[in-house]
């Protein structure tokens, strides 16, 4: 009896999007921005990372001083990409996002989009996130990456209870921080015991979408609470608010 192979979890398959126009272009843009190094600090993320190139105004959408504020000098490159999942950023870091630079730190955020219309539940997302860490140390050798933790939304109860489960995953997976520094930020978001719609932009879209992209004064939050940890790996005084 032949027995086949069960297939890999999509989560963790290298996927790409050069087949839309806009994500093509920023690949290709991106890929100039590290070529011009050096670079000492790289964000691979999704489109709350890619926020962080929004200015003002209104105040909401003004992340452009947040993210001079701590990052203006220190060499860091944004490469979060609107709308990808694990498997996107995978085919990212292995078609050049790691190549030719050295940087002493990443920062790794990623799988808010596998809960969405893929519905890659954290028992797929969770090895997939392990693979980008584990390829970060192959192409990257003595980088510090420091893992944050898919943040709270309000979009449904699957989404809810899997954003919990993964990121109870990933910390213990990575407890001892040796392969990377896990960071929940989720109680930068939550009021009252529940998720706080007030510190997201995306009710002040037109027409408005459900809370899941921070606003630029919780994103600040987030680079604070980051900052101990990221001054150490880069090495360098950490920057107050």
């Amino acid at each position: 009896m032949l027995l086949l192979a069960a297939a890999a979890p999509l989560a963790g398959v290298p996927l790409s999007r050069m087949d839309l126009p806009w994500w093509k272009a920023r690949f290709a843009e991106k890929a100039a921005e590290l070529r011009r190094g050096p670079v000492d600090l790289v964000f691979y993320g999704d489109s709350i990372t890619q926020d962080f190139e929004l200015a003002g105004p209104p105040a909401w959408r003004d992340f452009v001083p947040v993210w001079n504020h701590y990052y203006g000098g220190r060499r860091a490159v944004n490469l979060g990409f609107k709308g990808d999942t694990t498997a996107h950023l995978l085919w990212r870091i292995e078609h050049g996002e790691a190549d030719g630079i050295t940087p002493r730190a990443a920062v790794v955020l990623i799988g808010a989009n596998n809960f969405g219309k893929l519905r890659w539940p954290a028992a797929e997302t969770e090895p997939a996130i392990e693979t980008i860490v584990t390829e970060l140390h192959r192409r990257l050798p003595g980088v510090h990456v420091l893992l944050v933790g898919v943040l709270p939304s309000i979009r449904n109860a699957w989404v809810n209870q899997n954003t919990v489960a993964l990121n109870r995953a990933l910390a213990a997976r990575y407890r001892d921080g040796r392969e990377a520094t896990f960071l929940d930020l989720s109680a930068l978001f939550i009021r009252d015991g529940h998720v706080d719609a007030a510190r997201f932009l995306d009710g002040h879209l037109t027409p408005p979408d459900p809370p899941l992209h921070p606003d630029a004064n919780a994103a600040a939050d987030m680079l604070a609470a980051m900052e101990p940890v990221l001054s150490g790996m880069l090495g360098d005084t950490a920057r107050r608010r």
